[in-house]
């Protein structure tokens, strides 16, 4: 049984769609950081992301534990043209594609950037790897609120729109166990 402990990086502070922008995390939060680290298993290995965001909060809570280098393939979902814009703004310039983007997940995609399958295809990519070479281990995984629901979508074999559904915090704990062919979720966003 491998084990996935999937944490949301610390809050950027940032209003609308980030994705793929390099903001920073704010980690001022000690205390939580603290909760957090004494949660996470001290025997699992540990990989981020290679956003800012991501890499800072996974410092942040290496203690003692071997980290594994980024992987590309857990970045947050690609937005193109919306990134680093709000919401607001992008329902204003593009309101039937925004619209189908959140509300039927899946085949739409932001120009220049990525649907959600394709997102969840390259999660689901880079969380096969670590599994395959981390079989039976603890593995913290530093990501992003769509790279995490990718992975509750795929664990419980939902569809997608009931995936966005959940809540990611900043530095919440989201747990996926896979044995042999089988995924389950074992908790999502939870905070210690």
């Amino acid at each position: 049984m491998t084990r996935l402990w999937m944490v949301r990086h610390g809050p950027t502070h940032r209003d609308g769609l980030i994705g793929w922008t390099d903001a920073p995390a704010d980690l001022s939060d000690t205390d939580q950081i603290a909760r957090l680290d004494a949660h996470l298993p001290q025997d699992a290995v540990i990989i981020s992301s290679p956003l800012i965001r991501c890499v800072a909060t996974a410092d942040a809570i290496q203690d003692t534990r071997t980290r594994l280098p980024h992987d590309p393939d857990l970045r947050e979902l690609h937005f193109g043209d919306w990134e680093d814009r709000t919401f607001a703004d992008v329902a204003k310039t593009d309101p039937e594609l925004s619209m189908n983007y959140w509300s039927d997940p899946g085949p739409h995609a932001p120009p220049n950037g990525e649907s959600w399958d394709t997102a969840a295809a390259r999660v689901n990519r880079g969380i096969d790897r670590l599994v395959e070479t981390h079989t039976d281990k603890n593995i913290i995984i530093v990501a992003h609120f769509g790279a995490i629901l990718t992975q509750v979508q795929r664990a419980s074999n939902m569809p997608a729109k009931s995936a966005l559904a959940f809540k990611i915090d900043n530095l919440s704990v989201t747990q996926i166990e896979h044995m042999g062919s089988a995924w389950r979720v074992l908790g999502v966003n939870h905070t210690p």
